[in-house]
């Protein structure tokens, strides 16, 4: 029964690395095979098929239910109903449209969408939009964040932006966003968004540095509702019922463990109702559902069957969850409480049994975070010892109990104000922990070294007096110590990101490491904190030699400060100094300035008859080998005609697009003196700039010239030096990347 069970799960998992799915003419071929195995009592193999067969239909609907090619970027009228908590935050509506419908065309079922400067909306409402609409699409770089990978477990088809809308019709039950407001207006010692986030799962109120203090600490499954919450909840239940009725004082005409069971799962209902009933708490119900049957019925036949009953009740509900990180990381921590708990010789002492889950469940996780690219905090143990309980026993039945009783407003206000004021306490430690501990990430290593660390963090879970027990750790320290591969004397490993509109590119030398341009920040969104600073640390970059910002444009030197709080930066250039931030303390570039890192000769030019920041790029020609790269900045057509005259006006391989591949730039005087064999464009998917010019690209193919676009490939890398091709990273296929 095990057996068939991690066969089945096993075969909906496999769908997450699928490079391409298999003809829907396949899927009937397969699920036949399927059955014909367990008619033959192969039961893994039989139930592996079946469960790759099913993930592989529902993959398939998801992917039919994306915006067609063809209205990708078109902006068309459509009415639907707005569905889960719209997230208002710096004077931007973001919210879900379902049933969306058009007269011009077929639209997906679900569509994200962002409204600048937009009303309040309200759950349930229905709206009449003008909406550009795009196909799902996001940033790909080296340990990033997959954002289509998380549109698609979603099930949203497109993303869009409203440009004009009016209300239809508003909400029949809108009491979730009435009781949201109830709650931001409270008065809770100054919580109340936290407070929001707890009961409600609503984030959107909590503030940049709110997030980075919960990540730093490891406790962000703690702020915003999960399967913990809904555990933790039920578990609170079960335990006033138990020690009721170990005292004597629940009713003897009623037993005890039945009503223990159904009312925890009520209860767990009734906060799913109150958050939402999202996908993650759906997840948590129904394990919740299976473990309190298990108990009630099934004890003898052990924990693990539970275990395995919910993760393929999930994956059957939904295949595509295997494509969220929750996922994996709430069964992987019920897994390993499962494992070191269940393996224990007798019971633990109070003290044990409060230190140990949390110190376990850290080295379980430690893997998964890693290979999820996902940071590990390194004070989480410690902040989650104190956290957990402080959320679970005193916030968080204060927070529910506030929120239900608001309508008698002395006491739900004075239950509020109480959490509110608990939660004040605990946010300020971890505010403190914060600032002692960053949050770790790891480097990308061989998937080989990988599974080296996580087979140590297995053996450190096995029960204290294994033999092999001690040979774990050094296994899992393979992640600290794994010495890096080196780039070779006399050669560059050049990686442009994918920044969207803007550039960033990351040089490293065998024992140098130079960054041109940080990456675009547009109102809240940084991409030097949220794509420059994450590739960096995954590269094991300790801090920057040189930070050259080519002009002071937002696209180019938006996320500087962000790099510069992240690392230390021994030099800032730029071609714009006095554009930038004082804070940077950036240095003018010095035309004809050049130096040498590991026979690796750098060398600067700027206009001098520049007039804006465009043309005050600062260009570096970086040579390794006879082999060159030329990186441009925004020049354009006059700027290229000075820089002709420059020594930099030689052959050069790889070319850097000028101002993204304008219209005003890529003259074809100077790329037939350059006679670049690739051309480098940074830009951003549907960019309402029109980059890369239709003309421009027409000049670069009547040149022959291979074009590498970060909107088409993602981030791109190669080694200057090596005469070697590109890599992008849209070339490690999975069926969900257009």
């Amino acid at each position: 029964m095990h057996t068939g069970m991690l066969g089945l799960a096993s075969g909906m998992i496999a769908l997450r690395y699928l490079p391409v799915l298999p003809p829907v003419g396949w899927l009937l071929p397969m699920l036949c095979a399927g059955l014909f195995l367990l008619f033959w009592r192969r039961f893994a193999f039989g139930f592996f098929l079946l469960g790759l067969a099913w993930a592989c239909f529902q993959g398939q609907r998801a992917i039919d239910d994306r915006l067609p090619a063809g209205l990708d970027g078109r902006t068309l009228w459509v009415e639907g109903r707005v569905v889960g908590l719209a997230q208002h935050a710096d004077a931007v509506v973001r919210f879900e449209l379902q049933g969306a419908r058009s007269r011009h065309a077929t639209l997906p079922k679900t569509l994200r969408l962002s409204w600048y400067g937009g009303p309040r909306v309200n759950t349930g409402e229905h709206w009449r939009l003008a909406v550009t609409l795009k196909r799902p699409r996001g940033l790909l770089n080296p340990q990033g964040f997959d954002y289509e990978a998380w549109l698609l477990a979603q099930r949203i088809g497109a993303t869009g932006t409203v440009k004009d809308g009016q209300l239809l019709a508003p909400a029949s039950h809108a009491w979730r966003d009435r009781l949201r407001q109830r709650l931001l207006r409270s008065d809770a010692n100054g919580r109340a968004p936290w407070l929001a986030a707890l009961v409600m799962g609503d984030g959107s109120g909590l503030s940049p540095e709110d997030w980075k203090v919960l990540q730093a600490t490891g406790t962000v499954h703690l702020l915003v509702i999960s399967g913990q919450h809904i555990g933790l909840f039920a578990g609170l239940i079960y335990g006033l019922i138990a020690l009721l009725a170990r005292y004597g004082a629940w009713p003897r005409a009623l037993p005890w463990l039945p009503w223990a069971c159904g009312l925890a799962f009520a209860g767990a209902l009734g906060y799913g109702v109150l958050a939402g009933f999202e996908v993650p708490v759906q997840r948590a119900c129904v394990m919740l559902g299976l473990v309190l049957i298990w108990r009630l019925r099934f004890r003898h036949l052990g924990l693990w069957l539970p275990f395995l009953l919910a993760l393929n009740a999930v994956l059957i509900i939904e295949p595509l969850a295997s494509l969220r990180p929750g996922f994996w990381l709430s069964f992987t921590a019920v897994a390993v409480l499962i494992f070191t708990f269940g393996a224990r010789l007798g019971p633990w002492n109070w003290q044990a049994a409060w230190v140990r889950p949390q110190v376990l469940i850290s080295v379980g996780l430690f893997p998964v975070l890693w290979i999820l690219a996902l940071p590990i905090s390194l004070s989480g143990p410690l902040a989650n010892l104190v956290a957990v309980p402080w959320i679970s026993l005193l916030v968080l039945p204060a927070a529910l109990l506030g929120a239900v009783l608001m309508p008698v407003p002395w006491l739900g206000d004075g239950l509020l104000w109480v959490s509110g004021g608990l939660l004040d306490w605990l946010i300020l430690g971890l505010t403190a922990l914060a600032g002692y501990f960053s949050p770790w990430s790891p480097g990308s290593v061989p998937i080989s070294v990988w599974a080296l660390s996580a087979v140590g963090a297995l053996i450190v879970l096995l029960p204290a007096g294994v033999v092999l027990r001690p040979l774990g750790w050094p296994l899992v320290l393979l992640a600290v110590f794994m010495p890096r591969e080196s780039v070779p004397l006399g050669q560059v490993e050049v990686m442009q990101l994918d920044v969207g509109q803007g550039l960033a590119f990351v040089l490293r030398t065998r024992h140098h490491t130079l960054l041109y341009d940080a990456g675009p920040k547009v109102r809240n969104l940084d991409q030097g904190e949220r794509v420059v600073v994450p590739v960096l640390r995954s590269l094991g970059v300790q801090g920057l030699d040189l930070m050259l910002l080519s002009h002071a444009d937002a696209d180019h030197a938006g996320g500087a400060l962000a790099v510069q709080r992240a690392f230390s930066v021994a030099r800032v250039l730029s071609g714009d100094a006095a554009g930038l931030p004082a804070a940077l303390q950036a240095h003018p570039c010095i035309s004809g300035e050049s130096w040498e890192w590991e026979g690796v000769k750098f060398s600067l030019w700027q206009w001098d008859g520049a007039r804006d920041s465009n043309q005050k790029s600062c260009v570096l020609q970086v040579e390794a080998n006879d082999e060159r790269l030329l990186l441009t900045g925004d020049i354009d057509v006059q700027a290229e005609r000075a820089l002709l005259q420059s020594p930099l006006s030689v052959p050069t391989q790889w070319l850097q697009a000028p101002h993204h591949g304008s219209r005003t730039s890529s003259s074809m005087v100077f790329l037939k003196a350059l006679s670049a064999d690739t051309v480098l464009i940074s830009r951003g998917h549907g960019n309402t700039f029109g980059h890369p010019h239709p003309q421009v690209m027409a000049r670069y193919r009547a040149l022959g010239m291979q074009v590498l676009d970060s909107a088409e490939q993602g981030a791109v890398w190669f080694r200057l030096g090596a005469f070697d091709s590109a890599r992008g990273l849209r070339e490690q296929r999975r069926f969900w990347r257009g």
